[in-house]
């Protein structure tokens, strides 16, 4: 019998997925600027939709880059 272990959720429950949070939104993105899939990631489907979305503002905002230039 096989026993499957259940995923934790990376985000923590207390902590919003908001624009604002940009140490958070940065753990989800790559070097490159990419939004890591939720397949890396382990989010559920509604959390990666409320990622995206805050990332994408925060990006518009100009508080996350859109692309990184280091390296």
């Amino acid at each position: 019998m096989t026993y499957f272990r259940r995923q934790v959720s990376p985000v923590d429950p207390k902590d919003p997925i908001d624009y604002k949070n940009v140490d958070l939104l940065r753990r989800f993105v790559t070097e490159r600027g990419k939004i890591l899939p939720r397949r890396i990631t382990g989010l559920t489907c509604q959390q990666q939709r409320d990622l995206t979305r805050a990332i994408k503002q925060a990006r518009l905002l100009a508080m996350i880059p859109f692309v990184n230039k280091e390296g």
